[in-house]
């Protein structure tokens, strides 16, 4: 636990253990968000392949875990820290014109 809160820059176990709940409550909730946005563009393995629907399925997953990640870690209190996560992560993965939405 002291390995993250160094990295993250954390001041108390408190506010890990929040963030890591933050973090588990926003990977199954993207996940189960994605399903139905996915089935609403009639998308879905039968129509197009499981080939095809699990890419497909990820491209969803990855703007609404972002926004779920904003909102929920906000309600927690947390917004400092997850927007200035997210534009990290957005910046590693070379969508700097994303990440300057979040600044």
């Amino acid at each position: 636990m002291e390995n993250f809160k160094r990295r993250w820059n954390i001041k108390s176990n408190l506010q890990l253990i929040i963030i890591l709940i933050v973090f588990a409550i926003t990977g199954s909730t993207s996940a189960y968000v994605a399903k139905p946005i996915l089935s609403y563009l009639s998308i879905t393995k039968e129509s197009v392949g499981i080939w095809l629907y699990i890419p497909l399925y990820i491209i969803i997953i990855l703007p609404v875990y972002k926004i779920i990640l904003i909102a929920i870690g906000t309600l927690f209190g947390q917004k400092k820290f997850f927007s200035s996560f997210i534009i990290n992560m957005l910046k590693k993965m070379k969508l700097n014109f994303i990440a300057k939405l979040f600044e």
